[in-house]
C-alpha cells in the first residue's frame, strides 16, 4: 500500500519556476517507479516523465524537454518535479503515480500505475 500527496503547485508568471513534490507513505516506496502526469479539462491525462527505483529517468515528454527534471530522495520518500521556464500551456493539474516493480521498468502509461495522488494545480499566466 502506497499513499501519495502532491504539493508545490500555485500561480506563476511565464518564465518562472516551480518545484512540485510527491511525498509517499508506505514501506514499499523504494520499490516503486514514480510517474508524473498532467491533465486539463476535457483532455486525456498526459505523461510528463517518470523515474525508476534506482533513479533513472525516462525521456520527458517533448513539450517539457529541456525545462523539466525529475529526481527522487528515497530517504525522504519524495519525488520532485522541477519545472523551469514555465509556459502558459503548462497550466494543468499535476499528478504523481506509483507502481511497485521488481526491476528497473518505468511505465509511461497512466493505466500502468496503481496508486495516485490527489493532484496539485499549476497555473502559468502570460
Amino acid at each position: 500500500q502506497v499513499q501519495l500527496v502532491e504539493s508545490g503547485g500555485g500561480l506563476v508568471q511565464a518564465g518562472g519556476s516551480l518545484r512540485l513534490s510527491c511525498t509517499a507513505s508506505g514501506r514499499t516506496f523504494s520499490r516503486c517507479a514514480i510517474g508524473w502526469f498532467r491533465q486539463t479539462p476535457g483532455n486525456e491525462r498526459e505523461f510528463v516523465g517518470s523515474i525508476s527505483r534506482g533513479g533513472n529517468t525516462t525521456p520527458l515528454a517533448d513539450s517539457v524537454k529541456g525545462r523539466f527534471t525529475i529526481s527522487r530522495d528515497n530517504a525522504k520518500k519524495t519525488v520532485y518535479l522541477q519545472m523551469n521556464n514555465l509556459k502558459p500551456e503548462d497550466t494543468a493539474v499535476y499528478y504523481c503515480a506509483a507502481k511497485e516493480v521488481i526491476m528497473t521498468v518505468v511505465p509511461t502509461l497512466s493505466s500502468d500505475y496503481d496508486y495516485w495522488g490527489q493532484g496539485t494545480q499549476v497555473t502559468v499566466s502570460s
